[in-house]
This record gives C-alpha cells, structure tokens and sequence, in this order.
C-alpha cells in the first residue's frame, strides 16, 4: 500500500480553512498528523496525488459526498460507555431531586459520535424512570458515525466500562456473524433517536430537553464560536434544566443566564 503524500504548510492552511468553514471546528498545528492519517487513504482512493489537488476536489459542487466524508472523517472522535461516570450519577441525582417529574423527560447528546454516550443516557433513564414516557436524541455533524450509532452494535471489549446490571439488563451477547460484538437490546434502541446536526449552524427546534450533554466537543472551537454553540445549545434547555460539559471544558462565565453548580455541571435558568 502506498504512503499518504505528505502535506505542506499551505495545503494544511487550506484544509483547515475548510473544516473551519464548514463545522466551526479549528483545528490546531498538533491536527496535521492527524489529518494526513486520517485523509490520505481518501486521496489513494480517488487516485490524487497531492491535499492541494484534494482540497481543490472539496470545493466542487458535484463532490458535497466527498466533502462531507471528509468532514466525517477529521471530526470523528472517539468515545465510549459511561465516558466521566460521575455525570451520570448527577443525572440520576437530579431525576431524583425532580418533583413532579416532567414528563416527557428528554436529554440531548448534543456530539453523540458512535451512540455509546446516547446508549448510556438510555440506560440511566430507563433504570431510573422505567417505563414512564422518556427518551433520548443523539446529534452529530457526522452522517458516517450516526449510522453506526443507529445499529448499535459494538465491538464486546467496550463493554467493559457498562455496570454488570446494566449490562446484563440492556445489552445482548453477539453470536455466529456477531461473535465477539454486543448489541443494545430493542427496548432501548427504541427509545434512543439519531439525527445529524452542524452545531456550528442555526439549529433546528430538537427540544426541549431536561438535560443536554455537549461533552468534550467545545475545546475544539475558539472562543466567539464556543459562545455562539453553547447559547444554541442553551435555546433548547427547559429553564431549570441542566448542561453538562467535559471534565476539560469550562463554561463559567461565558453566557447570561447559566448557573454553574459544581465543576462541568451548569443549570439553564
């Protein structure tokens, strides 16, 4: 197999204007590495020599399937099941503190990627809510990752972080052609909704929910963005509701009408 050409300052410059234009995303001078990983297998693919004549392709009206391949493919991240555990404990100390509980009772993955942290929100809301009228949306810029998170079907060593009664209630044991995966059971599934969104854009009306979890996806954004995603975000929030960002992220301060009630935990008023 052929290696990736490499990538000049100018062609990362370009490409990074792109992705910048086209998410909101900026990615930093450490990205380049991963851009060319990530990229280059697309460029052998469409036999181009070089990311000049590459960012070029993306620019064509005709290539917007190129394109957004490529945007699915610089902005995936990875993920997994019960990613910063103790925010699903706050969610479960809320739905406790909550009387009445309003129903329907909705929380947002607002940057779901692969399902695993919408799956885990399900998890948490039918142990605590059981059959009472909840449910959970998952939202991502990428088209390619929503389409894995729908079939919710994982490779069995993610597993590992799912409490064994969860485990055992919500996931299934794949066999023959699944040997080595498990599945999200139907009941679950069914409670859980994918549905691709650029955060970056205005957003649609996909509320309102009683919680939304923007995690480990504003770091990418400089700071006029940050505010522009997070008041978005905000405008689909029950006044009382919470956000609940990334153990790396911090919000404090950056938009009227948020109240910070510990570290990553913030209530919409």
């Amino acid at each position: 197999m052929s290696m990736a050409p490499a990538i000049s300052d100018i062609e990362f410059s370009r490409l990074r204007a792109l992705v910048l234009q086209v998410t909101g995303i900026s990615l930093s001078d450490q990205k380049k590495a991963l851009v060319v990983g990530r990229l280059g297998p697309r460029l052998r693919h469409r036999k181009i020599a070089s990311f000049g004549d590459y960012h070029h392709l993306l620019q064509s009206p005709s290539e917007s399937d190129e394109l957004q391949i490529a945007i699915d493919l610089i902005t995936t991240n990875e993920t997994s099941f019960f990613r910063e555990a103790e925010h699903f404990e706050v969610l479960k100390d809320y739905i406790q503190q909550l009387r009445p509980i309003p129903f329907p009772f909705r929380v947002w993955s607002a940057a779901s990627s692969s399902g695993e942290e919408a799956y885990t929100i399900a998890m948490v809301l039918s142990d605590s809510l059981g059959s009472a009228e909840w449910n959970v949306m998952g939202t991502d810029i990428s088209t390619r990752v929503l389409e894995r998170a729908r079939k919710a079907l994982y490779p069995m060593e993610r597993a590992a972080a799912i409490p064994r009664k969860y485990l055992e209630r919500y996931c299934l044991k794949g066999q023959g052609k699944h040997e080595g995966l498990f599945l999200v059971d139907r009941p679950l599934r069914e409670r859980v909704s994918f549905v691709q969104a650029n955060l970056c854009k205005p957003l649609p009306k996909l509320g309102p929910f009683q919680v939304a979890f923007l995690r480990n996806i504003l770091i990418y954004f400089d700071l006029p963005q940050k505010k522009r995603v997070v008041e978005e975000v905000m405008a689909q929030i029950k006044p009382g509701g919470l956000l609940i960002v990334g153990h790396s992220e911090s919000i404090t301060g950056l938009c009227e009408g948020l109240t910070q009630v510990r570290p990553t935990i913030y209530r919409v008023s």
